[in-house]
């Protein structure tokens, strides 16, 4: 009928701190792993990506994301005209350029 007295139990700092890495431990370890893993190489490429296009000159052999390859006959700053082949040019957004090709690839133009 009548309630005992509960006295709380002392916590040690020791223990604090390991229910705190138990706790968040493996959330901080996934976090780290997802950006180890897949941010950082991602931020390099485009950093590549961005510097390619950067230096893109007229002339150059490129290989568009579409598939096409062609030679860059003029530059502005968001379109690239390419020459497909003799007298067939066609205008594409500057970031659709995924590589520039060794001299010397395209025989035909």
């Amino acid at each position: 009928m009548f309630i005992l007295n509960a006295y709380a139990q002392g916590v040690s700092t020791i223990d604090s701190a390991a229910s705190f890495i138990q706790t968040y431990g493996l959330f901080i370890l996934m976090i780290a792993v997802l950006y180890f893993s897949m941010i950082r190489p991602q931020m390099k490429r485009q950093k590549e990506h961005r510097k390619m296009l950067a230096t893109m000159i007229r002339g150059d052999e490129v290989l568009t994301s579409s598939g096409m390859i062609g030679k860059i006959s003029r530059i502005g700053e968001v379109y690239v005209g390419i020459e497909l082949y003799e007298g067939v040019e066609v205008t594409i957004q500057k970031s659709s350029v995924s590589t520039i090709l060794p001299k010397g690839t395209i025989k035909s133009l």
